[in-house]
């Protein structure tokens, strides 16, 4: 094992693969410890290796699935689904048992998410349209329409 400092983090170069201990990770991947720690224990992300002292030891493919769980959370996306859709990756028979239902009836749910929103912008679009460019807000008809209701 062999240590490096770039850009702020700690590099343990296990074997040829970079490496982080848990704090470098955590940074790296914008969590805290203890995010990392229950991603382990819900089975989000595997148990790392551990050095001869007992660090954790964290590849850079684990980066990337922590930014894949952020992202799916970003999305709307329940840490139990996000776990499933991992067991595609992780070839899980278990997780991937219903895949087709769990996917189709996500894929119904983001729809409706997308007409909810699209209704939203709409009605944003035209609250804009009825305010003036002016900043006085104690003028802006759309403070009057949201008293109003």
């Amino acid at each position: 094992m062999t240590l490096y400092y770039d850009t702020g983090f700690i590099l343990l170069l296990w074997g040829d693969t970079v490496s982080y201990r848990i704090s470098e990770f955590a940074d790296k991947c914008d969590v805290n410890k203890e995010t990392i720690r229950y991603y382990e224990r819900k089975g989000l992300i595997q148990e790392p290796a551990r050095t001869k002292s007992g660090y954790r030891i964290y590849s850079e493919d684990a980066v990337n699935r922590v930014g894949f769980i952020k992202r799916m959370q970003e999305l709307g996306f329940s840490l139990n689904e996000i776990h499933k859709l991992l067991g595609v990756v992780d070839k899980d028979e278990a997780r991937c048992a219903d895949m087709f239902e769990f996917v189709s009836k996500k894929a119904k749910e983001v729809q409706q998410q997308i007409k909810d929103l699209k209704r939203i912008e709409h009605m944003l679009k035209d609250l804009k349209e009825r305010c003036p460019n002016q900043k006085e807000l104690h003028e802006c008809p759309i403070i009057e329409t949201l008293i109003d209701k």
